[in-house]
């Protein structure tokens, strides 16, 4: 089973807000996950990111995929592989 890190969209029309979650590769976007991670907020100025590192390194550690995305927010966060 691949597993990997990525977004889940809320909020209403035209004002995303998206959870960071760890979910099976072979769910749908906004379906099942296994664990939310963290929190993103691209609507304020500057962009929100919340996680919880301790359960951020540990799905790294045990293999989760990070979408481009979420690469992107681990890395600006400092959380690294």
């Amino acid at each position: 089973m691949a597993v990997k890190i990525r977004l889940k969209r809320m909020g209403q029309k035209k004002a995303p807000f998206y959870r960071i979650v760890v979910a099976d590769s072979r769910s749908p976007r906004d379906g099942r996950f296994i664990e939310e991670i963290g929190t993103y907020d691209p609507t304020v100025e500057p962009s929100a990111v919340s996680f919880k590192e301790d359960l951020a390194k540990k799905w790294l550690a045990n293999g989760a995929q990070p979408t481009e995305v979420v690469a992107k927010l681990l890395k600006q966060a400092g959380i690294e592989k």
